[in-house]
């Protein structure tokens, strides 16, 4: 045992080299500082550090349980999560299948370049672009409403607009790089398969659907899940951007309300409660998706 332990290790070892960064970077950054946690069991103060802190048990948990905040805060991440979701998670699938009955290969290169490109672009200057774009005195949005003759409009001041242009600029983004796992996945159908069905008389929308659909479901359902597991993992950066007091009513999520609690107020305590909270949420999402996808379609991620 020992002897095949050593020979799979030899075989093994480069890509294991390759490993160990992302290993490094997990252990440093995901599991170290879950050690965190505790501060949210204290009353915490900076100057007594953590072990010597007063536990005060689940009181920060119940202050945000019954604060006015609650359901607003939970309701907007919520939202905000499953519009991405469902706006976002069909957008690559569209893509792949898509650049997948482009016959020529220069003008197919050339699609999936422009869309993968969004995707290196710093939210910051994601931020500052559609900001630009959308400014109430020189915006190029505006200026196509005025042109139609109607008066413009301040689109960072109105809540009930934040959802829609945070979802589409996210789609805008992600969604290239999004389509490279549905493109690889594409990549491994046996194209014998398609050569049986031409023959048979299918059409290239019957092929889609009973071959190429099929080939990338184990696919769609583990990064579907995976996907329900971060519903309530918004980026912050973008939202922090974003947002001002004006649309606090549909802007302000559970991250943005942890650095103003913590960073902002220093109540690091409520701040990790809350953040406690979203991770719990998330492992709930993630654990019944894959629960329900192996029972119905025997396929999960563990």
């Amino acid at each position: 045992m020992a002897e095949t332990f050593v020979r799979k290790f030899n075989q093994s070892k480069y890509l294991l080299l390759l490993f160990i960064p992302c290993l490094i970077y997990y252990i440093l950054f995901r599991y170290f500082p879950m050690f965190g946690v505790i501060i949210s069991f204290k009353e915490y103060n900076i100057f007594k550090g953590v072990i010597n802190s007063p536990w005060v048990g689940f009181k920060y948990y119940e202050m945000f349980f019954q604060s006015h905040d609650f359901y607003k805060l939970l309701r907007n991440t919520f939202l905000l999560g499953l519009y991405k979701l469902l706006f976002g998670f069909p957008a690559p699938i569209l893509l792949a299948l898509m650049l997948n009955e482009v016959k020529q290969r220069i003008f197919k290169k050339f699609v999936q370049s422009i869309s993968y490109l969004p995707h290196f672009i710093s939210n910051v200057v994601v931020v500052s672009m559609i900001l630009m774009f959308l400014s109430p005195s020189s915006g190029i949005v505006n200026q196509l409403i005025q042109a139609f003759g109607m008066d413009p409009v301040n689109f960072m001041s109105r809540p009930e607009l934040f959802r829609a242009i945070y979802v589409l600029s996210e789609v805008w983004q992600h969604t290239g790089w999004e389509a490279i796992l549905y493109l690889a996945a594409l990549s491994s159908i046996d194209p014998m398969l398609y050569e049986a069905a031409e023959m048979d008389g299918a059409s290239r929308w019957k092929k889609t659907i009973h071959i190429t659909l099929p080939g990338i479901v184990p696919v769609i359902i583990v990064l579907f899940i995976l996907n329900i597991g971060s519903v309530l993992d918004i980026s912050f950066e973008k939202v922090f951007l974003l947002y001002n007091p004006a649309i606090y009513e549909t802007s302000d999520i559970l991250s943005t309300f942890v650095y103003r609690t913590g960073l902002g107020q220093g109540n690091f305590s409520y701040a990790s409660a809350v953040d406690v909270f979203t991770g719990i949420i998330g492992l709930i999402f993630i654990y019944s998706a894959n629960s329900i996808s192996r029972k119905v379609g025997e396929t999960s991620v563990w």
